[in-house]
């Protein structure tokens, strides 16, 4: 496989759209603490994409285009990127302590996940985890495929 320095390999690459992709960057630095890896711009100056990186995680935001848009204008979500962190209590406290709306306060579930829901300025929910416990999936309902 072809190395490419632009796009983490062998990973899902979620694409967020953003009407203010400069302003979602601030935000999400200082709410999330992710890093901006690279931005691009439109010849006017306008941050039009950027790559951002949490953990191991990657994440590209980009301006809105047509057939794209935020949750924002449709009163709705579109997606939502569950990523993990270590500290996820202390993650929470510097999410809440920036303004972000909590959506879904931490909580443990069935599953064995710690984890809670918090939207951006332009209300897009991301969900934050942290695995506490190992579960079978049969242990809290799910069936393995080929099982029924």
């Amino acid at each position: 496989m072809i190395s490419n320095r632009s796009v983490p390999v062998n990973a899902i690459l979620p694409h967020v759209y953003y009407e203010d992709v400069a302003a979602a960057l601030t935000w999400l630095r200082d709410a999330f603490g992710f890093e901006e890896q690279y931005r691009f711009s439109l010849p006017d100056g306008t941050v039009h994409g950027a790559l951002v990186r949490l953990g191991e995680a990657h994440v590209m935001l980009k301006s809105l285009t047509r057939g794209a848009t935020s949750p924002a204008r449709i009163g709705g979500y579109t997606q939502n990127v569950m990523l993990f962190v270590e500290e996820i209590d202390a993650h929470f406290a510097r999410a809440e302590a920036a303004g972000a709306r909590i959506a879904e306060p931490p909580n443990d579930t069935e599953y064995g996940e710690r984890q809670y829901v918090a939207e951006d300025p332009e209300g897009h929910p991301w969900m934050f985890a942290k695995h506490v416990r190992d579960v079978a999936p049969e242990a809290w309902g799910a069936v393995i495929a080929g099982n029924g």
